[in-house]
C-alpha cells in the first residue's frame, strides 16, 4: 500500500487509481462508492497521482456528477489525492 504522508488521513479507506485510464475511472469509482455506502463509510480517499492530470480530471468529473457525493477536494498537501465525502 502506498503511503499518504499525512497521518490525519491514514485511517480513511483508499481507492488507488494509479495505472488506470480515463475510461475505467468511473467504473472503479462507482464500485468503490457502492462499497463505502454498504460499509457506512462517509469519507474516503482517491489516490490518482499527479502525472498529466488525466486520471485526476476523470475522477473529479465523475465525482461532480455523482449524486451520492456531498463534496470533494484535492488535498492541499498532496495534489495526487482527492478527499471525498458522501451524503
Amino acid at each position: 500500500m502506498k503511503k499518504l504522508n499525512n497521518p490525519f488521513l491514514e485511517h480513511l479507506p483508499l481507492c488507488d487509481l494509479h495505472g488506470e485510464i480515463e475510461d475505467t475511472v468511473p467504473i472503479r469509482l462507482n464500485n468503490f462508492i457502492d462499497e463505502q455506502i454498504i460499509l457506512k463509510n462517509n469519507e474516503f480517499i482517491v489516490m490518482h497521482g499527479v502525472g498529466e492530470g488525466i486520471v485526476k480530471q476523470a475522477t473529479h468529473d465523475y465525482l461532480k456528477e455523482n449524486k451520492q457525493v456531498k463534496e470533494y477536494y484535492t488535498d492541499p498537501s498532496n495534489h495526487g489525492i482527492t478527499i471525498v465525502k458522501l451524503k
